[in-house]
């Protein structure tokens, strides 16, 4: 049920977009839009975050465990950083800061627990109530802000920004109808969506994905992973469609990228 209704919302959000019309300044006839979706920033703020937190995992277990890291004077074994004391799982944070912002795995860890403690109680592997619940919420906080910053810097590292795409739409003669021809003009216009939009993209996706890991999926996969299949799949889907408009339209080649 959890992979359906994500897969559903995904569906659903890589549908949703502001198109901004375009118009041919040379070939009369010829018209176009520039999609801003709502996921502008795709999957690969929630990727990156998704990284860095499996980093901050093994920077903490090496600290935890390895023998010659383990006795580093102040961060060595500290159990603030990250315990790992479970046997039955030696690699996920039981204590400290690692615990926290560690991925939050289905139900059990936290909704059962706390709904029904007399039942699940042992789910929660000798936390207090308000260390999952603070857990489960920092966790999300966590996946949301992060995503949210690497947005913000995948869109200005990848030429996506308001004035590239200003002077892409520029290069290949399109403009927007009733607005001077002028990069300038449509970055004004641009600014208006992009800056918006890429927060709101990577609060999406982080939430997503946290709330993902959170209800569970299929095969006990990641938040991380639905989100690329789907992704995958629609990306694919709309590269077909691409292709055929441009062999309808030769004109528009020059605008997605192609001689």
């Amino acid at each position: 049920m959890g992979t359906i209704v994500i897969f559903l919302v995904v569906a659903y959000a890589e549908s949703s977009r502001v198109e901004l019309p375009l118009a041919h300044g040379r070939v009369r006839g010829a018209r176009g839009r520039y999609p801003i979706r709502l996921i502008y920033a795709s999957n690969i703020p929630v990727i990156l975050m998704a990284a860095v937190l499996a980093n901050v995992n093994m920077f903490s277990l090496l600290l935890w465990s390895h023998p010659s890291a383990s006795k580093i004077p102040l961060i060595g074994h500290q159990w603030w950083i990250g315990g790992f004391t479970d046997p039955n799982n030696p690699t996920q944070a039981t204590m400290g800061g690692a615990y926290y912002v560690s991925r939050v795995n289905g139900l059990g860890e936290w909704f059962l627990p706390l709904m029904n403690p007399d039942r699940y109680g042992g789910f929660m592997r000798g936390h207090e109530y308000w260390q999952v619940a603070a857990h489960t919420i920092i966790y999300l906080a966590v996946m949301v802000i992060g995503s949210i910053i690497f947005a913000k810097f995948w869109i200005e590292t990848t030429n996506m920004g308001p004035e590239d795409v200003a002077k892409q739409i520029q290069s290949s003669g399109m403009q927007i109808p009733g607005f001077r021809r002028d990069p300038r003009v449509l970055k004004k216009v641009l600014e208006r969506y992009i800056p918006v939009v890429t927060i709101i993209s990577g609060a999406f996706v982080g939430g997503l994905a946290a709330v993902a890991d959170m209800v569970g999926t299929v095969g006990n996969t990641s938040g991380t992973g639905v989100l690329l299949t789907v992704g995958i799949l629609i990306r694919m889907y709309e590269d077909i469609g691409r292709e055929q408009l441009i062999e309808m339209h030769p004109v528009l080649r020059g605008f997605f990228g192609g001689e």
